[in-house]
């Protein structure tokens, strides 16, 4: 399955900007010097099949929509509170996107596999279909109707669509730091789970505010 089937829809062109950003940071991050006596050797690449490659994979398009209906929501209302939060997601999720296809890049694997979403995780994924690829992803019908909404609408609509996303993110980010075989993972994905359970909290009380639930 190639990038573009795996992916919804292409990132807008500021969250571009901001990845490729974070592509540059992780590629310094990670570029060593060369060796030389009485260094240590460089750790192995983790396998294609590794759960380390496979979750850079499959959350680095989970992230990239995140960052898509993030920006949605930013141009449809005038809240404070959910433009803050999105930009929030915007950053922190562009950049976590970067360094994962920035390592992917170092580690000379692919960026996308033929492979069935999640299978690192030991189990198949159905996809929901019309877009949705991997489970918390919204649907392209879903993207259009918050495309269309505006104010209250589209914030309690961009709040229950992200908070499912997170929940689906949060457990696959747990599963990553649980199977990991490098530290680079391992310690992104334990960030991952507590920021998003932590967004998840905020956003349920964003939706009470507003008088829904997720």
């Amino acid at each position: 399955m190639t990038s573009a089937v795996r992916s919804s829809r292409p990132m807008m062109t500021a969250g571009g900007v901001v990845l490729l950003l974070a592509l540059g940071l992780v590629a310094l991050m990670l570029v060593r010097p060369s060796s030389s006596a009485g260094s240590a050797a460089p750790a192995a690449a983790p396998s294609d099949t590794s759960a380390d490659v496979g979750f850079a994979r499959d959350m680095s398009i989970h992230h990239q929509q995140a960052v898509e209906m993030s920006f949605i929501v930013r141009d449809r209302t005038s809240d404070v509170a959910v433009r803050r939060l999105a930009y929030d997601i915007i950053n922190t999720q562009a950049n976590q996107r970067g360094m994962m296809l920035g390592w992917l890049e170092m580690w000379g694997r692919a960026k996308s596999s033929s492979a069935p979403p999640m299978e690192w995780m030991g189990h198949t994924v159905t996809p929901r279909g019309d877009g949705s690829l991997m489970p918390g992803m919204a649907t392209d019908t879903e993207l259009d109707a918050l495309r269309a909404a505006k104010g209250k609408d589209a914030e309690v609509l961009f709040l229950k669509l992200m908070a499912a996303h997170h929940r689906a993110g949060a457990e696959m980010a747990q599963a990553a730091a649980d199977a990991a075989g490098t530290d680079e993972i391992r310690n992104l994905a334990t960030g991952m789970v507590r920021g998003q359970q932590s967004e998840i909290a905020l956003m349920a009380d964003m939706l009470k505010e507003r008088g829904s639930t997720a």
